[in-house]
């Protein structure tokens, strides 16, 4: 076992739990996007913790902790598009109400688009070592 500092994130332990904890975000939210779409709808429960996970994914992955998992950038563009998708196409069956909609868009917009800066950055820093 390697241990490269006092940190609780600082061994290989540690890094290969945070590997399968973001492993385990990241599965379940490839399984949502692979699914039926109807599960991603605002009120179905795919709608609802995708953005979640994604959420936590990213809190992780922000700290820069060794084993945390993202995928890569093109995935992380994908499931956007998915998502986005599927509530563009439903949102307005819901009847927001005045205001909802375009800020649940953009709160949307920023998760996913945290998620792919992530995976970006990481991909990159990849490529460098």
């Amino acid at each position: 076992m390697g241990t490269w500092g006092s940190g609780n994130f600082q061994s290989d332990t540690a890094a290969d739990h945070l590997a399968e904890i973001t492993g385990r975000l990241v599965s379940e939210i490839q399984e949502a996007m692979a699914g039926d779409p109807v599960g991603l709808e605002p009120d179905d429960y795919g709608g609802v913790v995708v953005p979640c996970d994604i959420d936590l994914l990213c809190l992780i992955a922000d700290q820069g902790y060794v084993g945390a998992v993202v995928p890569e950038p093109a995935v992380a563009e994908a499931w956007k598009r998915t998502f986005m998708e599927v509530w563009e196409r439903t949102i307005d069956d819901l009847e927001p109400t005045e205001g909802y909609k375009e800020a649940r868009r953009a709160e949307l917009n920023r998760t996913f688009d945290r998620l792919a800066d992530l995976a970006r950055a990481r991909h990159e820093a990849s490529e460098e070592e």
